[in-house]
């Protein structure tokens, strides 16, 4: 007999985790995390219920921008570890019954590859147009306006071959020409190589400017650009990113992965709502998961939030599946943008939204930005732009799992500061602790896991206010649960449409409240969310 969860896939029903490598845990002592030192904290996602890790790169690299400028796409850096490792990491997430995912990095290369040293070793070359180069204007300027993510003009001149590259990024992440059929060829093969490995997935990164402008039109100039906001968002990047011919691309990755059974594609997008599910492709043969960054970018407030949600879901193509976040390597970590009790409203949201949710490594304890001194500034965006106070270092700190020295991370000195509170937030000291973080975090993952409404049943908004979102969640015959999350420090008045309903608040974000008996007349205090178990006769 079919049950209402045979027809969801394992990126439907799971729980994906975030390690940036670097700093998850080093098994060496050189200060940097590694391959084997994810290994020795499996069982410690096992114990919090993850069911999918997804890595940022470990491929071989310069470390321009930190392994996001590979030099080889079928190699694991010696400062991660060995192929052995990685092949080991495999079979111990495989054992553990969790899918590893794989960052992919398809956009630039670093220009240390050898597909780029052979592109701009002369014009001839056939690999020059593996890369997109071009002419200065006729006056010896610029060929157009384009800038960079980190800083500057997207265009570097290339003094022996007299033409210039263009960069999305750093100077030394040359894009790739992607409407070279060669270059998808060799992508595609890229992509095999990790997936006869055993690799359950990717995460793509920055995919939607994979493709540019065929013209190199200028883009047009931002007219809401303010001073403090990063120079590249000076312009409009309508002719660098985001083009039609992208679609195309990721249909034809869609179409190597869907030669594996059950293997999964993330697009890291960020576009507005109506141009990111795009992304699903037609008849959902484009991204299984385009990443949805509303909780990362939204102001955090209720009504915003509650009419996020409603678009997203009004605007989901057929069979789209959602998905949300809190927080990744490129953004403030949601602790720091919300604050510590709000933190805890926000994990609840997360993991009882209708999709797929993504934890960044370190949110489940509380783990805050850390104030990185300039002069320790890492980050290539922290450093050229260094008045912007757009370092991302703040959010990539290590891990912290003790109170003993550096954390329990490293016996070494650490590659980036760690968090002066370690001692007190860390995972030994939140794991047995009833009213931790880290302990809401594995409650929330095992209900979710444990309840058909929640793990995959629709989404029913039902109450929005400037303090309050409230919504339902409900799969067949199972039992339907009614969320209500206060966003705000002060106390909330909730009255229902449906004042008969009568439920059993399961869970909440302080224990005290659970087990206590609510209807459609609710009181919550400040920072506050209930999980309620409906009566049967409750929802039909």
């Amino acid at each position: 007999m079919e049950t209402p969860l045979s027809k969801h896939l394992w990126w439907q029903e799971g729980v994906i985790y975030q390690i940036y490598p670097r700093s998850y845990k080093d098994s060496n002592q050189d200060g940097v995390g590694d391959l084997p030192g994810i290994i020795k904290r499996l069982d410690y996602l096992q114990w919090l219920g993850i069911t999918a890790v997804w890595l940022s790169p470990v491929y071989p690299s310069p470390m321009a921008d930190f392994g996001y400028d590979i030099s080889d796409y079928q190699g694991i850096h010696p400062l991660f570890g060995t192929m052995q490792d990685f092949d080991r990491l495999i079979g111990e997430v495989h054992r553990r019954g969790m899918k590893l995912i794989l960052d992919l990095v398809p956009n630039h290369t670093s220009d240390q590859h050898p597909w780029f040293l052979e592109s701009r070793s002369s014009r001839d070359n056939p690999k020059r147009d593996w890369y997109i180069w071009s002419d200065p204007k006729p006056d010896g300027s610029l060929p157009n306006n384009w800038l960079s993510v980190f800083g500057g003009s997207g265009w570097e001149w290339d003094e022996p071959t007299q033409q210039y590259y263009y960069h999305a990024f750093l100077k030394e992440q040359p894009d790739l020409n992607w409407r070279n059929p060669a270059v998808q060829e060799a992508m595609f093969s890229v992509m095999r190589f990790w997936l006869d490995k055993g690799v359950d997935g990717f995460r793509v990164d920055v995919m939607w400017h994979m493709v540019k402008d065929a013209r190199f039109r200028d883009n047009p100039v931002n007219p809401n650009y303010q001073p403090h906001m990063a120079t590249y968002e000076q312009l409009l990047p309508v002719y660098s990113t985001d083009q039609p011919e992208v679609h195309e691309l990721v249909m034809k990755m869609r179409h190597i992965l869907d030669e594996y059974p059950e293997r999964m594609m993330i697009g890291e997008i960020y576009l507005p709502i109506q141009q990111l599910v795009t992304y699903y492709g037609i008849d959902g043969k484009g991204a299984h998961l385009p990443f949805n960054f509303q909780l990362l970018q939204l102001p955090w407030d209720a009504q915003q939030i509650a009419a996020a949600i409603d678009q997203y879901e009004g605007v989901l193509p057929a069979g789209g599946w959602p998905n949300w976040v809190l927080g990744n390597h490129d953004q403030p970590r949601i602790t720091s943008r919300v604050g510590k009790e709000q933190a805890r409203v926000a994990a609840m949201l997360l993991l009882t939204l209708r999709g797929t949710p993504t934890i960044y490594y370190g949110d489940e304890i509380c783990m805050r930005d850390v104030a990185i001194p300039f002069e320790e500034v890492q980050d290539p965006q922290g450093l050229n732009m260094p008045d912007k106070n757009l370092s991302r270092d703040p959010s990539r700190t290590p891990m912290q799992w003790d109170n003993s020295a550096f954390a329990g991370f490293s016996e070494a000195r650490p590659w980036l500061r760690i968090a002066q509170n370690y001692s007190r937030e860390n995972v030994s000291a939140q794991q047995n602790d009833p009213g931790t973080m880290l302990t809401l975090y594995r409650r929330l993952i095992q209900l979710r896991q444990q309840e058909p409404a929640l793990m995959t049943g629709e989404y029913t908004p039902v109450y929005a206010d400037k303090q309050v979102i409230g919504y339902m969640r409900k799969a067949g015959g199972a039992d339907a649960f009614l969320i209500l999350l206060n966003l705000s420090h002060r106390p909330a008045y909730i009255r229902l449409a449906d004042e008969q309903l009568q439920g059993t608040v399961e869970l909440a974000t302080y224990p005290e409240l659970e087990g206590i008996v609510v209807s459609g007349r609710i009181n919550l205090n400040g920072d506050e969310g209930i999980i309620v178990r409906l009566k049967a006769d409750q929802h039909s």
